[in-house]
């Protein structure tokens, strides 16, 4: 079982910066590709980026590329994304989530959720 607890959501001004945090429990965590995900308003949840067990490989949704960094520290069990340059259009609670069978950019094949954090861009 892994436990994720995100953190660091909150109220920007667009263009301004935000680093989210995700902890978890567990002695596993290492093992793991970790993603992040978003869900607007009568939105579908949908992918932001993910990062495999060691780091060494990440991937990012065309909307957040270059503006967004996912990383991890498996030591403090802890995976981050820095979102810069925010837009209106990043608003969402975004999820952390934890993939024990690979790397992916589907909801449904992560095992386990965070119970999200609000952000929320202003023009």
């Amino acid at each position: 079982q892994v436990q994720l607890v995100e953190s660091g959501g909150g109220l920007v001004q667009a263009g301004g910066s935000l680093r989210l945090s995700c902890a978890a429990s567990g002695r596993t965590f290492s093992s793991y590709t970790m993603g992040w995900f978003r869900q607007a308003p009568g939105k579908e949840r949908e992918f932001v980026a993910y990062i495999n067990w060691s780091g060494g490989r990440t991937y990012y949704a065309d909307s957040v590329k270059s503006r967004f960094i996912i990383s991890r520290d498996n030591a403090k069990n802890t995976v981050y994304l820095q979102m810069n340059s925010l837009k209106p259009e990043d608003t969402a609670v975004y999820y952390c989530a934890a993939d024990r069978a690979g790397s992916s950019s589907v909801p449904h094949e992560y095992d386990y959720w965070g119970q999200g954090t609000q952000v929320t861009v202003s023009s």
